[in-house]
């Protein structure tokens, strides 16, 4: 009964062990997948917003995660988000090779377009409604 036992607490120590290195590996993984741009937060996929009559807009990006340098206290932020409100057209790069950018019309008369740019060829969407917001994928 006593060799039973001490088998069976063998028996959780190894699992216990497994499910612990398992963990960690799980998150080891993870934090590698982060791509580390530094210094370089816009050198990834240009985007692009059309309103050529100044309408106003909204646009969010998501993207994989990146590590970014924001200064030389915070040398391993994390993002995985852009956000930007603006009027009219505009432009700016995303940090890494990859996202999905939903465009929305707030105000003003006219349509907005957004378009991402990977490996030269450009993908767009339009839109004239504010209820009605578009979204460009490139993976």
């Amino acid at each position: 009964m006593i060799m039973m036992l001490h088998r069976q607490e063998d028996l959780m120590v190894r699992l216990t062990k497994i499910a612990l290195i398992g963990s960690l590996s799980l998150l080891a993984s993870s934090a590698w997948s982060q791509t580390n741009v530094g210094a370089d937060h816009y050198g990834g996929l240009p985007w692009s917003v059309a309103a050529p009559q100044g309408a106003e807009w909204t646009l969010s990006c998501g993207f994989t995660p990146v590590t970014l340098e924001r200064s030389i206290y915070d040398r391993k932020h994390w993002a995985n988000r852009l956000n930007r409100t603006g009027r009219g057209p505009q432009r700016g790069r995303l940090p890494g090779d990859n996202g999905s950018c939903t465009l929305t019309k707030t105000n003003g008369s006219g349509a907005v377009a957004i378009a991402l740019v990977k490996d030269g060829v450009a993908k767009s969407a339009a839109t004239l409604h504010r209820e009605k917001p578009v979204t460009v994928n490139v993976f």
